[in-house]
């Protein structure tokens, strides 16, 4: 895997903002890409089937499908992905059920799909997470639960196939995107508690993940990712009390007044 030419790759959220860098990065280098996303079209020459990856019947026709265009497989990359707020203190919403169905379960059907196909090729599978997987915030629960159950299937997934199929996962930080839209629009946009990074850094972690000579178990995409992943997994106590400050810092300045999912938090906080 240690060249992108002549590869068979398949990209599930193709039509999202890494999936559409990623279907142009892996054509350019001479791989053969093809895409899923719930509707079908094009990304720079690359056919998208439209496909719901959560039901596991769905997922496995496009999987095959996809196998049957590209003639096998090397490289899944599951991009799919959804976020929100959901606050841990209330119960999941429809919102938060459709963060954990899409962020887990429609990776684990479309890999369970594709491991016949990877087992036959010897081919590699990429996760790309979050860094909240292992650096939780508060007020978006689905989305770290989701993130952090996705590295744990990783992890499970390495151990049972891993002698013939490489699985690594990639943990981006905060990149701008419309993810964040559905959070920004409840009051509680991430501005000023993540750092944007560039989505070329997360392309670029993606492409190194896919032709390392061997494969690699977590990359990171920043150098201040992996610091923050380091003390978050070694120093969690030291973790927990940066997003406190972070947290107090933003209550003081009233940056949560206006959203009333955070209400709860911010009366804590004051009283």
């Amino acid at each position: 895997m240690t060249t992108l030419s002549g590869r068979r790759v398949l990209i599930t959220g193709a039509a999202g903002t890494f999936g559409r860098l990623l279907c142009a990065r892996f054509t350019a280098a001479g791989a053969r890409v093809v895409g899923l996303d719930l509707a079908s079209g094009t990304a720079d020459g690359v056919q998208i089937h439209g496909c719901d990856l959560t039901g596991g019947d769905a997922a496995a026709a496009a999987v095959d499908r996809a196998v049957a265009d590209l003639g096998g497989l090397d490289l899944l990359i599951n991009n799919a992905g959804v976020g929100g707020p959901a606050p841990a203190e209330y119960a999941p919403s429809t919102a938060a059920r459709q963060q954990l169905e899409v962020n887990l379960i429609a990776a684990w059907n479309t890999t369970a799909a594709a491991i016949p196909a990877l087992e036959a090729s010897r081919g590699r599978v990429i996760f790309v997470s979050s860094r909240m997987a292992v650096l939780p915030l508060p007020l978006a629960a689905a989305y770290g639960v989701s993130k952090r159950a996705l590295v744990a299937y990783a992890d499970a997934l390495r151990l049972e196939v891993g002698t013939h199929i490489g699985v690594t996962v990639v943990y981006p930080s905060m990149v701008a995107s419309p993810i964040h839209d559905a959070s920004a629009q409840a009051g509680l946009s991430l501005d000023g508690v993540s750092r944007y990074e560039p989505a070329s850094g997360v392309i670029d972690a993606i492409v190194r993940s896919a032709t390392s000579a061997k494969p690699l178990r977590n990359v990171a995409t920043t150098r201040r990712g992996r610091f923050e992943m380091a003390v978050a997994r070694h120093f969690p106590a030291v973790a927990a009390a940066m997003v406190r400050k972070t947290i107090r810092e933003r209550i003081a300045a009233g940056d949560l007044d206006a959203a009333p999912l955070a209400a709860g938090m911010v009366r804590r906080h004051t009283a």
